[in-house]
Formats: C-alpha cells, sequence, structure tokens
C-alpha cells in the first residue's frame, strides 16, 4: 500500500498542505522533502541537514540526527516528524511520538526502496506528481547501468580510531553490489581491541585489507580526504576515496548516486 512506512503504519492523505508542517531527523530525507516542492512546510531539520543549501538555511536546526532537543521540536507544533530506523535514537523518536500526530518511519536497505520512498511521501503529502517525476528519473538512471562484468570484493571505511566499516545488508552496501563491489563480511576481520555493533563492526585494518580487492575510504562520517588514501598504500591494495554522500544518501540524491556508481565502475569518478 503507498502510504504505509517501514513500521508497517499506515498514514493517511493530507490534503491541505496549508495545514502541513513538517520536522526531518534524516538529511537525505530533508532534501527530497524540497525535492518534492515541500520547503515551505518543512519548519526543522537537523544541522546535518544541508542540501540544499539554499533551502535548509532558513529552516530551523533542532539538533542533530541522534541528538535532537525534543522541546524545540514541540515548540514547533510539527504535524509530521521524518525519522529513519537507522539514523535517529528510538527513545528520542518514542518521546516525540507522544505530541507528534504523525511519524513516518522510514529503512531503505537498497536503491530500488527510492521509489518506495517517493510514492510513500507523494501520497502522505499530496504531491504525486512530483513524487513520478523523480520516479522517472530514477528508472532511466537504473537502466543505463551495465550489469557488471565481474565481482570485486571491497572493504567501505567510514572511520578510523577505530577503524568501521558496513554490514553486508546496509543500504551503502547494496548501491556498491549494483556494479558489482562485494562489502566483505566482517565478522571474520573484528578489532577485538575495539566497541563494535552489527552493522557497523569495527575490524583489524591490515587482515580486512587482505581479504578484499580494494579499499574504499568515504568522505562521510568521517571526512577522509586523499591524504589518508596516500597513507594507507601500505595495504598492498588499491585505496580510492569514494563520496559518502553519493553512496549513502537514499532519497533524490540516490538518483544522482547510481550515474555516480556509473563513474567508478568505469574509473572515470
Amino acid at each position: 500500500m503507498t502510504g504505509v512506512d517501514a513500521r508497517g503504519t499506515l498514514h493517511r492523505r493530507c490534503e491541505d498542505r496549508a495545514k502541513l508542517r513538517i520536522v526531518s531527523l534524516v538529511p537525505s530525507l530533508t532534501e527530497l522533502l524540497i525535492d518534492l516542492g515541500l520547503a515551505p512546510v518543512v519548519v526543522g531539520r537537523t544541522g546535518f541537514c544541508i542540501h540544499p543549501a539554499d533551502d535548509v538555511a532558513r529552516i530551523p536546526k533542532v539538533g542533530g540526527t541522534k541528538s535532537v532537543n525534543v522541546e524545540k521540536i514541540r515548540r514547533l507544533a510539527p504535524t509530521h516528524l521524518i525519522v529513519n530506523i537507522d539514523e535517529n535514537d528510538k527513545p528520542t523518536v518514542d518521546a516525540l511520538a507522544h505530541f507528534v500526530p504523525h511519524v513516518i518511519v522510514t529503512h531503505p536497505l537498497e536503491p530500488r526502496d527510492n521509489l518506495g520512498l517517493y510514492r510513500l511521501f507523494g501520497h502522505v503529502f499530496a504531491c504525486e506528481r512530483e513524487a513520478d517525476r523523480l520516479a522517472a528519473r530514477f528508472e532511466a538512471a537504473w537502466n543505463s547501468l551495465e550489469k557488471p562484468k565481474a565481482i570485486e570484493r571491497v572493504l567501505y571505511l567510514i572511520w578510523k580510531d577505530p577503524w568501521m566499516t558496513i554490514a553486508r545488508d546496509t543500504y551503502i552496501a547494496a548501491m556498491l553490489a549494483v556494479i558489482g563491489w562485494e562489502q566483505i563480511d566482517a565478522s571474520d576481520v573484528l578489532d577485538a581491541d575495539a566497541p563494535s555493533s552489527t552493522r557497523y563492526p569495527a575490524v583489524d585494518l591490515e587482515r580486512a585489507a587482505a581479504e578484499v580487492d580494494r579499499v574504499l575510504l568515504s568522505t562521510e562520517p568521517y571526512a577522509f580526504t586523499s591524504k589518508h588514501a596516500a597513507a594507507l598504500a601500505c595495504l598492498n591494495r588499491p585505496v580510492l576515496l569514494v563520496d559518502g554522500e553519493m553512496l549513502s544518501w537514499y532519497g533524490s540524491r540516490a538518483i544522482a548516486g547510481l550515474e555516480y556508481l556509473k563513474g567508478l565502475a568505469s574509473g572515470t569518478d
């Protein structure tokens, strides 16, 4: 069903846009809301919601994705709250649900889940035409991708001290798989001395790198640079700096993300 979110909650369509007041705690979905023409009714966002810059500049900040100012959100009197299972803390979301009438929970796990996001937002916020346009652009970008000729094993790093990677069931891993880059199963190369989690495990870098064809350094959440890539030449594996936003931001940016993947596959990005 079009209006069902990741928690199975059915959301009704809001016909009167003048009554909408949306707070988004998900940076990529703030961008999607704006690209759907909803900028005038987005009344709150996190400090990490940075795109598109001109539009988000006028929207009040309510904290980070995991540390929000509950009272500030209460004063904004939102009708709808946009959250994500991975990015936002459940206790905080539960607290906000006491006074926000509609909490829309998202959890895309693969690129084509973006089509469901477009349909969900298009239905709830009565902007189906805009959502259909995004869906058509996504399908065009998807259909332009070539089937990978070979599978390469990769280690996608998101943090250092400790070195942290991603699980194979994450959205990022699914994006990489589109071009045949298979994220390593980190369970056998964990860093025994570092705190870890199932979805974002800490790894022993040398052991992990020995298991892959190439190492990828993401520009977010840790701001890896070309200097970090050069410093890892000792791993004796190709080390590539990649745009974390293009690979991790679902929503409307996923369309550009698919084009970015084409560039990675061809070696032009």
